[in-house]
């Protein structure tokens, strides 16, 4: 097996130029997209929509600063109509400020590199894939199988700890 390609990793000085793209100090990271201190980093482009793997991967040209609030609101949407859109803590219904400066930026941002956007199914071999994407609709089942389990349990274990009272 060869060891994991480099380019995955960023160097110091893509990410200085990413964050100088955002105008984003270095020393003080703040997400991209409403400017409150940055916790992680967020896909910029989705890698599953619907289920399905994107083709996008985590790579620098890929990935933007941002709080939580944000990564957790933007989910699998398109960064710009999340941003200037009405979902729950969006740049928007939160008032970001200086909303129109950020969705600038960060068309900067998306025109500085064309992340890869890989087609997994041509570099494996579409039976390797299709036993791969098997294999993880099994998983999937078996969660659900799951979860429904532990409810069965969870409503059992209640009534016996908390029976109905007469």
């Amino acid at each position: 097996m060869n060891p994991r390609p480099s380019g995955y990793e960023p160097t110091e000085a893509e990410e200085r130029e990413a964050l100088s793209i955002l105008q984003i100090s270095p020393e003080d990271i703040r997400c991209a997209y409403c400017g409150d201190k940055s916790t992680e980093w967020d896909h910029f482009r989705p890698i599953i929509r619907n289920k399905e793997p994107t083709g996008y991967i985590t790579e620098i040209a890929n990935l933007v600063p941002s709080c939580g609030k944000c990564n957790q609101s933007k989910g699998k949407s398109d960064w710009r109509t999340w941003m200037e859109g009405n979902a729950k803590l969006s740049p928007k219904t939160r008032s970001v400020p200086d909303l129109k400066d950020r969705v600038t930026r960060l068309q900067a941002y998306e025109a500085w590199h064309q992340p890869r956007k890989i087609d997994f199914a041509a570099i494996v071999g579409p039976e390797m894939w299709q036993r791969h994407m098997r294999n993880r609709q099994k998983v999937l089942d078996l969660l659900k199988q799951s979860q429904e389990l532990a409810n069965e349990i969870r409503d059992i274990v209640a009534e016996a700890v908390y029976p109905p009272k007469l």
